[in-house]
Formats: C-alpha cells, structure tokens, sequence
C-alpha cells in the first residue's frame, strides 16, 4: 500500500475482512490511528500498515492493552468500559471539571477490572453474571481485586439477549437452540460481559462450546455483533437491546436483566474526583439525557448496591 493512499472505514473493513462496526471501535479505542476530514473519517495507508506489522508481533490483544495503558494520575480519570451512557457521563464531567482528563479505556468488563486491579485505570464498569448465585459482578470483583475494598455504584439496567435476523425465521428463543446444527453464532470476545453470560448459561446447562458453530468467531462490541447478523454472517449473537435498537435487519429476544455497575476503590470514594463522579451520575442532567436516548432502566442509577 502506498503511503500517499487513504482509506475510508469501510474499505478497512473489507481489507482486514472484519465488519465497518469493529473498524469505528478500533478507532475509538486508538488501536487504530485515524483523522478527519469535515465529518468523514479517513485511515492512512501507512497507519493501516503500522497497524497489521504490530498486529502479527502481538502475542495477544490483552497483552498490547496491558503495556498501552497509562497509569492513573491526581489530574486524570481513566474510566474502563464500552457502553455510549459512558460517553454521555464522561461528557457531563468534562463540562463540570474542564481542567480535569477524563479519558476512555474502551475494554471489556474482565479487562476493566485487571486495569483497576493494576493501577492502571481508575473506575471500571461491570456486568459478569455469576450461574452459581444468579448474581452480578461481587463474585468476580471479590476474586479480581484481592485484597481491595470496591465499591459497586449501579450505572444502568439493560436487558439482555440475542440478536436475530428480521422475524427470527429460524426460531431461536433459549440457549440450548444454540447448539442447533443450523444455528451459526457470532461471539464475543472473552472477558467481556456478553462472552461470560454465554459461557455461564452453557455451563449451567451442561452444554459444550464444542457443540455451537461459530463460538471462535468474535466481534469486540455489541453493533458488531448485531450488524454480522443483520447481514447473515450469523444466524444469532448476544448483546443488549440498545444495541438491536441502533441496526436495522435484526429483531431483539430478550432473556434477562442485566446490572451493568461502576466499581471503584472504597479507598477512591472519598476524593474529589470520585465525589464528582458521582455527583454527574446522579444528576437530574445525567438522568434526563440517558433516559432521552431510551434502552435503560435508570431506576437504581447512582445508588451503591454492594461493598466487596
């Protein structure tokens, strides 16, 4: 490729052969360098190249996002997660504390909490469902944070499910169907929410991964997954409803509520930072603009729901 040629988003997806969705999250997350033009966004030829030479000397994705990310200073906040409600919190911070960094670790829930485990990021988000006790996130934080006190301020409330094509007219209601020889899924990657819900549920059931077509095939968001089956690369994925809300050819079948939190340190609770933090969370702004975009349950928003 030469030097001099840039690209648009689709025409990266269709070289890497990976869907236009995970292409805009790879530059959201700076995996990926890009710049604009007016609205559109164009990747250099050279950044692209920089991009695949890394790609093949990584050993994994984890490791890259383990040496990348900054460690977490007195004049930044560095929140894990993926979900736009946290763009919407990050932008009501900035407003308050202008002089303040709030920067955005676009990881999954498990990638979250080793960063807040290491130093590495200040706040995580959560949603790992536990089969043993049927609850959210305290199991994994006890176990992730050894040694740690956290604190578990719920975000938001999402419905959980698949994503299936217009009219679902392959019939697909509850997990066992997973493993149905004309059922193709599309997965997620491990560590993130929608990864461990499936993975539970298969465990609970007795179900092998072996016996579902497609679990080694993953996308890293939830409008990637949507948009593989939108388009029949799938015939089902996992995610949540706000997503199938956002990609037109997919129909949403719900299967659980889901409690995505925000963790942070006991030890952090009491800093300014941390007070602001919580201060935008709860506020009547916050609320009305989340509620504004619809697909959430705000009723316990802000409210700390457990200490581990």
């Amino acid at each position: 490729m030469s030097d001099t040629n840039s690209y648009t988003p689709e025409e990266v997806s269709n070289i890497l052969k990976i869907s236009k969705y995970t292409v805009y999250e790879m530059i959201k997350r700076g995996d990926l360098a890009a710049y604009h033009i007016g609205r559109k966004v164009r990747v250099q030829a050279s950044d692209l190249d920089h991009y695949i030479q890394k790609s093949k000397g990584a050993s994994s994705t984890a490791v890259s996002k383990q040496v990348d990310s900054p460690p977490a200073s007195q004049d930044s906040l560095i929140i894990c997660g993926q979900d736009v409600v946290l763009d919407i919190l990050t932008r009501h911070l900035e407003r308050e504390f202008p002089q303040i960094k709030f920067l955005r670790n676009y990881v999954g829930s498990m990638d979250g909490l080793l960063a807040l485990y290491r130093g590495t990021a200040n706040v995580a988000t959560a949603h790992l469902w536990d089969s043993d006790t049927g609850n959210y996130n305290s199991p994994y934080i006890r176990r992730i944070l050894p040694g740690h006190k956290a604190l578990l301020i719920n975000l938001v409330h999402r419905n959980a499910g698949f994503y299936v094509a217009k009219g679902n007219p392959k019939g697909i209601f509850s997990w066992k169907d997973l493993t149905r020889p004309d059922v193709r899924i599309i997965n997620r990657e491990c560590g993130s929410g929608a990864r461990v819900l499936l993975d539970e549920q298969l465990r609970k059931l007795s179900l092998s991964t072996k016996d579902l077509q497609g679990y080694s095939h993953i996308e890293m968001s939830h409008l990637a997954v949507a948009s593989t089956v939108a388009r029949g690369d799938a015939d089902v994925g996992i995610g949540i409803e706000k997503a199938a809300q956002q990609v037109q050819g997919v129909d949403f079948i719900p299967l659980q509520v889901e409690r995505y939190d925000i963790v942070i340190r006991k030890d952090d609770a009491d800093k300014p930072l941390f007070q602001a933090l919580l201060t935008a969370l709860r506020s009547k702004a916050f609320i009305n603009e989340v509620q504004g975009i619809g697909g959430y349950d705000l009723s316990k928003t802000g409210q700390i729901v457990d200490e581990v």
